[in-house]
């Protein structure tokens, strides 16, 4: 089992949403997608911004979503940047 789960997981990412705002996360896969291209970026040399002492670079991700060191941005908030 994966913890922390991906409900917690999205709830993080989704915590800075506004009541009645569209979630930034609607799916486990938008999460999936996410950790995953940290992973790589981890994998390629970025710095982790979590202890990563003897940590694989998908847990690394995962820790570093949880405590809030990453965010997934919207389609519309990525645009406009």
């Amino acid at each position: 089992m994966l913890h922390p789960s991906y409900t917690d997981l999205m709830k993080v990412v989704n915590s800075e949403v506004e009541e009645g705002e569209t979630p930034v996360v609607n799916s486990r896969y938008s999460i999936v997608l996410a950790t995953a291209k940290r992973a790589r970026q981890i994998i390629a040399g970025e710095e982790p911004l979590v202890d990563a002492k003897g940590k694989k670079p998908l847990s690394i991700a995962v820790e570093e979503l949880n405590k809030g060191k990453i965010k997934i941005m919207s389609e519309d908030a990525s645009a406009e940047e």
